[in-house]
């Protein structure tokens, strides 16, 4: 459950923030003023006075952008660049999972190939090892 969670729920929580939260109408992290509650009343000007401010809208996509961003030292689930398993059985374990990963990866690769919008925040190769912020 921790591994789990430290990494590929991880992944799929945090990855695709900056993708959706970048265009604030999307998903605004913020209104100042309540949702209509009649519908054909709403104009321009009333989404205007209710989205955030460009101040506001600049911090909310900074702030995604930061929380997403892939780091150059970051390392992929099963990746162990540090070899620190030397006994057979703990290397056919590794081995064994990053060839389940792989076949993981093709089966999410060939299902986005007919999507309008893929969704690749759960590929192997795009999920790290640990929560890296």
């Amino acid at each position: 459950m921790v591994i789990f969670t430290t990494s590929a729920q991880h992944a799929a929580v945090n990855s695709g923030q900056f993708d959706y939260y970048s265009w604030f109408p999307n998903s605004p992290l913020q209104l100042r003023k309540a949702p209509p509650t009649t519908k054909g009343l709403v104009t321009m000007d009333t989404i205007l006075e209710t989205l955030p401010n460009i101040g506001d809208t600049v911090a909310f996509i900074i702030s995604s952008l930061v929380l997403c961003k892939k780091y150059m030292d970051s390392v992929v689930l099963g990746s162990y660049p540090e070899e620190r398993f030397c006994e057979p059985a703990a290397k056919q374990i590794i081995e064994n999972f990053q060839k389940e990963l792989s076949s993981i990866e093709e089966r999410i690769i060939t299902r986005n190939a007919s999507l309008d919008v893929p969704y690749c925040y759960l590929q192997p190769s795009e999920i790290e090892n640990s929560v890296s912020i």
